[in-house]
């Protein structure tokens, strides 16, 4: 058992970004985590961390390594369970990496729920609009909304993702309603975050981009909602952030014909393994029912999407 010892502390340290930190977390000197790795290393030959000083990097044998450990590790984790408690049971520290304002409406508060049916379990959830590297920054699972191109990775579609043209009443009643696509470009503001410009739009004539312009320049989609509720322009929306508003009034579509592509989703992304460790599967499988292919948070909006019409209420 101590070759997988060794994996893990060396699994560990990659996770946690230094010795010190993987030591503190397994109750370990650091003098003996670095004496563990340098033994795995002699016994495979080769390099698998670059040290200096402040911190420590992966060699390319050493990533590929990583990966391979991560699943070993899973497995054995999975096989525990199984004999254990069951494998249907999850227990551990589970890291889930998810967009900032999608973690805080749609994640967050359903936690309680999911802890109160996994109470040997509990949750690292960091909030980041970026794309972490899952396997590099030790994550269990990233949520990603995007349209996802081929990876290593292993994705679960947990939903479908509405993204329309929205704004508020007064800004329609000071600007006007936009009749084209190039009356939205040409005449109106459009607010977008850095990372959402252009706009990608299908629409009658297929595939077209409008850049944006607006007055506010910003890095936050939540600054672009709030700039959009109080009336400086148009903004390129997902229904599961202006949902309520669009209900109550506070929000209108614009030029209804036009969306974000249809293969934009929510996605449960987590590393190519063959056996999925149970914390994983029964989050992702948490999240697929709370979701469902018609979430929630488009009940009330059938009419406006052109959706069949929904009975269920949230989780």
């Amino acid at each position: 058992m101590s070759n997988l010892t060794d994996m893990e502390i060396f699994a560990r340290v990659v996770g946690a970004g230094s010795m010190s930190a993987a030591g503190r977390e397994m109750g370990l000197s650091p003098a003996v985590v670095s004496k563990r790795i340098r033994r795995l290393e002699d016994k495979l030959g080769t390099r698998l961390l670059q040290r200096t000083t402040r911190q420590i990097a992966m060699t390319e044998a050493g990533q590929g390594f990583f990966e391979r450990v991560v699943a070993i590790l899973a497995s054995v984790e999975e096989a525990e369970a199984f004999v254990s408690r069951g494998s249907a049971q999850a227990r551990g520290t589970l890291k889930v990496a998810a967009p900032t304002s999608f973690g805080r409406m749609h994640i967050a508060p359903y936690l309680g729920k999911f802890l109160e049916t996994n109470p040997d379990l509990s949750v690292n959830l960091d909030l980041d609009d970026g794309f972490v590297d899952i396997v590099g920054d030790g994550y269990d699972l990233a949520i990603r909304i995007a349209e996802l191109s081929d990876s290593s990775l292993v994705a679960r579609r947990l939903a479908p993702v509405h993204r329309i043209l929205v704004a508020a009443p007064e800004y329609v009643a000071r600007k006007g309603v936009p009749l084209t696509i190039e009356d939205l470009a040409d005449n109106h503001v459009c607010l977008a975050a850095a990372n959402q410009d252009p706009w990608r739009l299908m629409g009658p004539q297929g595939l077209e981009t409008v850049r944006t312009f607006a007055p506010v320049k910003t890095n936050s989609s939540e600054v672009v909602r709030e700039c959009l509720l109080s009336g400086v322009g148009i903004a390129l929306r997902s229904t599961w952030d202006i949902g309520p508003e669009l209900r109550e009034g506070k929000l209108q579509i614009l030029l209804p014909e036009y969306r974000a592509s249809k293969d934009v989703g929510l996605h449960a992304v987590y590393p190519s393994r063959r056996f999925l460790p149970a914390k994983v599967r029964v989050f992702i499988d948490f999240l697929a029912g709370l979701y469902s292919p018609s979430p929630y948070w488009d009940t009330g909006l059938e009419q406006w999407l052109h959706l069949p019409s929904q009975t269920r209420a949230a989780v």
